[in-house]
């Protein structure tokens, strides 16, 4: 009942220009089940120099050894008292699946070997056994337990390397985003504009000094064009604002965002995205305008990506709201339960103290299917055509959102249409 390893401590000595030999290989670990003292010593003289051993009497004691120790191999006799060697064995596997075990028996059964091999005892030994035959067995277990592991480890080591790669490719998508993407288009279209501006601005000039156009058309031109004008400056001003945005990542420093200024920039930019065509769309901005503590291009992409997702969920036409509120009180996330209809996203890392802005996206279209709700947040994962979009949309919302420091929740009902709604951490525009 004792962890047996015949170590000896050598004394510490310092010589620096030594090198130290590599770390000793970890022994196999043996454990020994018999409730016989006779065959469990001698299988204790015949491996003592080899494995760490583990000796137990019962079924009992074993359990609790495998619960405490590493154990690679079982070596037990099938008919004991109390608890038989099949059942230890069933619940050293419940224990570790991985453990390989190999069972010893004077009355050999068909029923006994039929129950050893579904529960994948790796041998199967008759006593009284030849030493060869035992150390056969347990060498021949161990290699296997050993080429188990470094094939599970090895598992592991692609598993984590392939996620590493996937959230690597992740980032580098949100930094594109962020970065290229967000700069690309506010900074080309700044200039265009500009000149777009300065343009029509001549032509203002031009026609107030226009005498024969009558009073009425001149007038009309002129109210046209100072609204162009107005429409072509708050472009502008909307590509400086979130080229700052950019520049200031950082939520420490980062500008507290007005809800409403940034739902009408939104508004804007949606009006003219082809996404909308022929379909319904309004943005209903806020009773009480409020601050939010998220960058600006950050919000203005998890908001336009869920407005395009709900244009492009299906291709008859359809209505996409865009609304919100500020909560005064903390979210109760307990009432909001995963089902087939909603799932509940970023609970952890969540920022749940008032005030927070509540905003939303919904539509009228088919809704999401139930086995297909809990992946639209797995990055690449996409209904669409391979044309038609990389399957990182959604994946990226609950990235930014996350942090954000906020919360996601999705509703959908089949026939009725997806609502996704945000939980941010609302603050005074004053700051």
């Amino acid at each position: 009942m004792t962890l047996t390893a015949d170590l000896v401590a050598e004394p510490e000595t310092a010589f620096p220009d030594v090198v130290e030999p590599a770390p000793t290989k970890r022994r196999g670990v043996l454990l020994i089940v018999d409730d016989e003292d006779g065959p469990r010593q001698s299988l204790r003289v015949i491996f003592k120099d080899e494995y760490d051993l583990l000796m137990a009497e019962d079924g009992p004691t074993a359990i609790e050894l495998a619960q405490k120790h590493p154990v690679d191999v079982a070596v037990l006799d099938i008919r004991m008292a109390g608890m038989s060697g099949i059942e230890v064995l069933e619940r050293l596997k419940f224990v570790n699946p991985e453990i390989e075990a190999i069972m010893m028996t004077a009355f050999e059964t068909t029923d006994t070997i039929r129950q050893a091999l579904r529960l994948r005892a790796c041998d199967y030994i008759n006593k009284p056994f030849d030493i060869a035959t035992i150390r056969s067995a347990v060498a021949q277990a161990m290699q296997r337990r050993v080429f188990e592991g470094e094939i599970h480890n090895s598992a592991e080591k692609v598993q984590e390397l392939l996620t590493e790669l996937q959230n690597q490719r992740i980032e580098e998508q949100i930094a594109k985003t962020r970065g290229d993407i967000y700069a690309s288009i506010i900074h080309d279209i700044n200039g265009p504009l500009t000149v777009i501006s300065g343009f029509v601005q001549v032509l203002s000039q031009r026609l107030n000094r226009t005498a024969q156009m009558e009073m009425e058309d001149s007038e009309f031109i002129k109210d046209r064009l100072r609204i162009i004008a107005r429409q072509v400056g708050n472009c502008i001003e909307i590509s400086r604002r979130y080229l700052g945005f950019l520049r200031r990542q950082s939520d420490e420093h980062a500008p507290r965002v007005s809800v409403n200024q940034l739902l009408k920039d939104l508004e804007q930019l949606m009006r003219v995205h082809p996404s909308v065509q022929e379909n319904e769309f309004s943005i209903a901005p806020l009773a009480e305008d409020t601050g939010v503590k998220i960058n600006g291009t950050d919000l203005i992409q998890i908001l336009l990506n869920l407005a395009v997702n709900a244009f492009q969920c299906v291709p008859q036409k359809h209505r996409v709201e865009i609304g919100g509120e500020i909560l005064r009180t903390s979210l109760d996330l307990s009432k909001i339960k995963d089902t087939p209809n909603d799932r509940l996203l970023n609970v952890e890392s969540a920022d749940n103290t008032p005030p927070l802005v509540k905003l939303w996206v919904r539509d009228d279209g088919p809704g999401i299917l139930p086995e297909v709700l809990p992946k639209i947040f797995q990055p690449y994962f996409t209904t669409k055509g391979a044309r038609q979009g990389t399957g990182l949309g959604l994946s990226i919302v609950q990235r930014l959102i996350k942090e954000g420091r906020g919360a996601l929740h999705v509703h959908t009902r089949s026939g009725e249409g997806t609502t996704f709604t945000i939980y941010l951490p609302g603050s005074n525009l004053a700051k």
